[in-house]
């Protein structure tokens, strides 16, 4: 407990420098793999931006990797984010490493197993519905649970108005 407010010169330098280093590193990284990197787009996004907080952290504050290192290891983590972001243009690669969105709502009905299957709660879903300013269910279109853990309500006033079959496409309407 005593070394909580200890430290030397040489290590305030170097945590300094590190902390710098990595930071320009992260910058020049996102600029040349893009704004995707750190996106909520998917498990792998997420785990990404986990693995990129957790390099910084060591790299700046372990004096067991060294800056080198720890750049290495960041650019490895953007390159694999990189390679999942192009092979996710096979569907098959697609499947295994994205979740699939998941309809809550469709229409007034509320699918019961879909929430179970999600996690979500009657209360969760109201407290989103009310975020959206749904003052009737029958206002109600559809609500998604998104691969992100985003719950969307798509939802209108206008009672001939329907959702376009395209921005369903892929959502799990059955949670078997």
């Amino acid at each position: 407990m005593e070394k909580w407010f200890e430290i030397s010169i040489p290590s305030f330098i170097a945590v300094i420098i590190s902390s710098i280093a990595i930071y320009i590193a992260v910058i020049l990284f996102t600029r040349l793999f893009g704004k995707r990197s750190f996106s909520k787009m998917s498990s792998f996004d997420f785990a990404m931006t986990v693995a990129i907080g957790s390099i910084i952290a060591t790299t700046i504050l372990s004096k067991s990797v060294s800056l080198v290192e720890g750049v290495i290891g960041l650019l490895a983590v953007y390159v694999l984010q990189l390679s999942a972001a192009l092979l996710r243009r096979w569907k098959l690669f697609q499947k295994l490493i994205d979740n699939q969105p998941l309809l809550l709502m469709d229409g007034q009905q509320i699918l019961d197993k879909n929430l179970q299957k999600a996690r979500v709660t009657e209360g969760d879903l109201r407290s989103k519905l009310r975020e959206a300013n749904v003052l009737d269910l029958n206002e109600v279109r559809a609500v998604v649970f998104e691969t992100t853990g985003d719950i969307v309500v798509l939802h209108t006033t206008n009672a001939q108005k329907q959702v376009n079959q395209w921005l369903l496409k892929d959502v799990n309407r059955d949670a078997t």
